[in-house]
């Protein structure tokens, strides 16, 4: 396969690519070579015609090119794509996230940590959710379809594409639905024996927050004999791992009632009534006005806040407020989960962020632990910007 279409970068703009780093912004391009669409494959070359590797184009993006490979190998066929995958199920499978007993959720495609830009699929009990976040990973869904069949086998019945919202932004026409299969009749998605119902169709992202895994274990093994308030709860992961863990008392607070209805499903699908587990549907800021000194465990999982580097200050400051007004109520001896999923937010803003906001509450505090993102959402050694979701668990004296 000979790529015909080529862009030819400013001079001394190749350098982050030679580090391998996945992405070509728009402003770096010198010159544009050949009649290149939206999602096709291009050669990206340096000032003076050095091939620097093969990526997707979109034109108007800010991020103009996403690099799949760094070397003068023009084949990114089947073949390619099927190794691709291949790597990706192994790695989960050494890490003890599929095909072993209890855990049948995990990420399976981590975008730019599995060499995949503008790629996630998420894995639920023999179902892949995709989502392509690009132009040429839509062109691309057919072999990503196909390389996922091949890979898994049998621990594959189902495909669901879920890349309509995404694509629409790029002004691209898409929809959802299946592309392969469906979920079984005994579709049974675990995370660490917890069993969890996936609303994959009207969910946010891929209808799991797969991310906070290993943090919600974290909970659960503090949790026995306390009383949790799971504020953000979506479809409840924590308020499930909390009550797994021995918790005697877990209360799910969200503004959507749909997300509440599954929660509650959730718990009572681990075999937890509405005496152990509670929905408050309400504004979380609103709410924590009235205090949280019933609890001795809050957990803070707030939806991103600043998508943008321009938003970076609105989010602090709103992420300030929002672990004030917890700390301020919270009893001696208490703990605080909080966290942030902004990319634009890293971990040292966010632990300043969150000490100003226990000086603002007039509050001692310990940091016992910080959190992360799990090993199947890997960051690139080349590319640090995919390490997006931080966390600290601090003891209120």
């Amino acid at each position: 396969m000979t790529v015909e279409k080529a862009i030819y970068l400013k001079p001394k703009k190749e350098v982050s690519i030679l580090r391998r780093h996945p992405w070509v912004f728009s402003g770096a391009i010198r010159a544009i070579e050949g009649a290149v669409q939206a999602g096709d494959l291009v050669a990206v070359h340096a000032n003076k015609g050095r091939l620097l590797g093969y990526g997707h184009y979109s034109p108007g993006a800010s991020i103009a090119v996403r690099m799949l490979t760094f070397n003068d190998e023009e084949i990114i066929d089947q073949d390619w794509w099927n190794s691709k995958v291949r790597s990706a199920v192994d790695m989960r499978k050494q890490l003890g996230l599929m095909g072993v007993a209890g855990n049948s959720i995990c990420r399976l495609i981590h975008a730019e940590g599995d060499g995949a830009s503008g790629l996630i699929v998420d894995y639920y009990d023999r179902v892949a959710v995709i989502q392509t976040h690009s132009a040429g990973m839509r062109e691309s869904l057919d072999s990503i379809q196909e390389a996922l069949i091949h890979s898994l086998g049998s621990e594959l019945v189902g495909i669901y594409n879920k890349s309509a919202k995404l694509l629409r932004k790029l002004k691209i026409a898409a929809e959802d639905g299946w592309i392969y299969g469906a979920a079984p009749d005994d579709w049974k998605p675990l995370e660490y024996g917890g069993a969890f119902e996936i609303d994959i169709l009207l969910g946010q992202k891929t209808g799991f927050f797969v991310d906070q895994r290993e943090n919600r274990a974290l909970l659960g093994r503090l949790s026995k004999g306390k009383s949790v308030l799971n504020v953000f709860s979506y479809t409840g992961g924590f308020s499930v791992a909390a009550l797994l863990g021995g918790a005697t008392k877990v209360d799910s607070l969200d503004s959507s009632s749909r997300a509440l209805e599954l929660a509650q499903i959730n718990a009572e699908a681990n075999g937890f009534g509405k005496d152990a587990h509670g929905c408050i549907e309400a504004d979380a800021m609103e709410y924590l006005k009235s205090g949280v000194t019933g609890y001795d465990i809050v957990v803070l999982d707030p939806p991103a806040f600043a998508k943008s580097v321009s938003a970076r200050h609105k989010a602090v400051q709103g992420y300030k407020r929002i672990n004030s007004r917890a700390l301020e109520s919270m009893k001696p001896g208490s703990l605080l989960f909080t966290f942030s999923c902004s990319q634009a937010v890293d971990d040292r803003l966010f632990t300043h962020t969150v000490i100003s906001a226990a000086i603002q509450a007039e509050r001692e505090v310990q940091i016992l632990h910080r959190l992360h993102q799990p090993p199947d959402h890997p960051v690139s050694a080349f590319h640090p910007e995919g390490s997006y979701l931080k966390g600290l668990v601090i003891r209120v004296n």
